[in-house]
């Protein structure tokens, strides 16, 4: 098959959960024998030009990219308050990244447009205009849903307004076009049941994150145990929120009762709050250069997430490198997990605190964990049988 692969960001090289998501798929269909092209929106977060890509994942995907400037612009935000459209979409929009779409139509034909994610919907009238190729949705996320969350969690009467009013608009926005595509992947089986309650009429398929395993090696050569550690992108808002009820809310209490233990944090686009933050024990690592190098030397990651949606890419990463995870119930969504056998699920302050204790106190225990989590890995997420169904699913499509 012949796979136009759009990309809300780019997915290589993959610095963050959505790219290293889009990038194993990739991957996972150029094994199957499939012909994949990436088109990549680059935005002011993830702006990689196409000279500092690897020029053999250059040519095997034929790769191009268009850049957006989706940066949140005050007088923008303003005027969309005087309009129905969601302004969370209209950013993802340019003239530009349309025509660049026609121009490879001229010359190109698919048989699958496999769009990831719902930010590169708005192209969908000229998908359907220039190709008869099957559009298949990669869903990451129910978008709406994780809008909804923060503005729950929002204290702040004004702000919380406006992140309803934002999460109203992608709703609408967001289900209107569910039946627009040919087929939906979703991420979790949960979102398969929530876009089917909204809807779904359409074929859809549950399509977990997968990994390559040869590439996920164990190595405690470098381990610093115990320690405890979080990974992920702080520019996305769940995450940073997190961090902050963590740090507010348990940090306090571990470090008192374990006053030589260390919390290391890591993830690009560290807000100032925290790269100015003195706090006895907690080092500050900013983006690594090496995220597998990262997780193998440290041994307890923790999840704090109270919002967002979909899987978290770096609670499989972290599984699949052995790692004892102690995270919500939000933070693990998605993944076939079980509580106390391979992952620890911790809710509140007192739930989180006692978790990493059980864990610290008990070196056994929590090896135990980690263990049991690479096991789950190997039977449940090989990246090589997720993408032979994605492979059977599009077939279907193509043959209706």
């Amino acid at each position: 098959m012949k796979i136009l692969q759009l990309c809300s960001k780019p997915p290589y090289p993959p610095k963050d959960g959505g790219s290293i998501a889009m990038n194993i798929l990739t991957q996972g269909l150029l094994n199957e024998g499939h012909s994949v092209k990436v088109l990549a929106i680059c935005t002011p977060k993830l702006n990689i030009k196409i000279e500092d890509i690897d020029l053999a994942y250059r040519q095997k995907t034929n790769y191009e990219s268009v850049f957006i400037d989706t940066t949140i612009k005050p007088l923008a935000v303003i005027l969309n308050l005087f309009s129905t459209k969601s302004y969370n979409i209209v950013r993802f929009y340019s003239k530009e990244f349309n025509d660049k779409l026609i121009e490879i139509f001229k010359t190109q034909e698919f048989d699958i447009i496999h769009l990831e994610t719902l930010w590169v919907s708005p192209y969908l009238d000229t998908l359907r205009k220039y190709s008869k190729a099957k559009i298949v949705l990669r869903s990451q996320n129910i978008e709406y849903k994780i809008w909804e969350r923060m503005a729950y969690y929002c204290s702040n009467p004004i702000k919380k307004h406006y992140l309803k009013l934002l999460s109203r608009r992608l709703k609408k926005y967001e289900n209107g076009l569910i039946n627009s595509y040919d087929g939906i992947a979703t991420i979790t089986e949960l979102d398969n049941t929530t876009l089917i309650e909204d809807g779904c009429k359409i074929p859809i398929i549950h399509i977990p994150f997968g990994i390559d395993l040869e590439k996920y090696k164990e190595d405690k050569s470098n381990l610093d145990s115990p320690s405890i550690f979080h990974i992920g992108a702080m520019d996305w808002r769940p995450n940073s929120d997190g961090i902050e009820w963590f740090l507010k809310n348990c940090w306090s209490k571990i470090s008192t009762k374990y006053p030589t233990i260390k919390l290391y944090l890591a993830g690009r686009n560290m807000p100032d709050w925290l790269k100015n933050l003195e706090m006895k024990n907690v080092v500050i690592e900013g983006e690594v250069s090496d995220s597998h190098k990262f997780i193998n030397s440290k041994s307890i990651m923790i999840v704090p997430l109270a919002s967002g949606g979909g899987m978290r890419v770096k609670i499989i990463e972290g599984m699949a490198l052995g790692k004892t995870i102690v995270s919500t119930a939000v933070g693990s969504e998605g993944i076939d997990y079980e509580n106390k056998k391979n992952i620890l699920i911790a809710n509140t302050e007192d739930e989180f605190t006692t978790a990493i204790s059980n864990c610290l106190d008990d070196k056994l225990y929590s090896e135990s964990l980690g263990e049991n989590a690479r096991k789950l890995i190997e039977s449940k997420y090989d990246n090589a049988i997720i993408c032979k169904r994605l492979s059977d699913f599009y077939q279907k499509l193509i043959t209706k």
